[in-house]
């Protein structure tokens, strides 16, 4: 069995400005928590796809142009290739689960 502390992972701010704690990484995917205070750059992955699962706050997600806002409890799938960010006026935090894992050189800015 293997038990991961999120403690004992330190955060980075990745490429589009959230700041990152990954989880678990392996060849086919990756679970990070991530944490927005204002908003995250507009971008998109080459191949990965993302699932957001919103733990605390609220936000606006932006894909492709069309706005929901999103909060506690709310999951968000983002296909690759589609052009998205999130913003708030406070804080959000998410789990971020990627196929294939989360890379920087996947990660393509607007």
């Amino acid at each position: 069995m293997r038990v991961v502390r999120r403690e004992s992972k330190h955060p980075f701010i990745a490429k589009d400005g959230s700041e990152i704690r990954e989880l678990y990484k392996s060849a086919g995917m990756s679970l990070a928590e991530a944490t927005v205070y204002q908003e995250t750059k507009r971008h998109f992955h080459k191949t990965a796809e993302e699932i957001y699962h919103i733990l605390e706050g609220k936000g606006i997600m932006e894909i492709e142009g069309n706005s929901k806002e999103v909060s506690e409890g709310d999951t968000v799938v983002i296909l690759p290739g589609e052009k998205h960010r999130i913003f708030t006026d406070k804080k959000v935090r998410f789990l971020c689960f990627c196929s294939p894992p989360y890379s920087d050189a996947d990660t393509v800015l607007e």
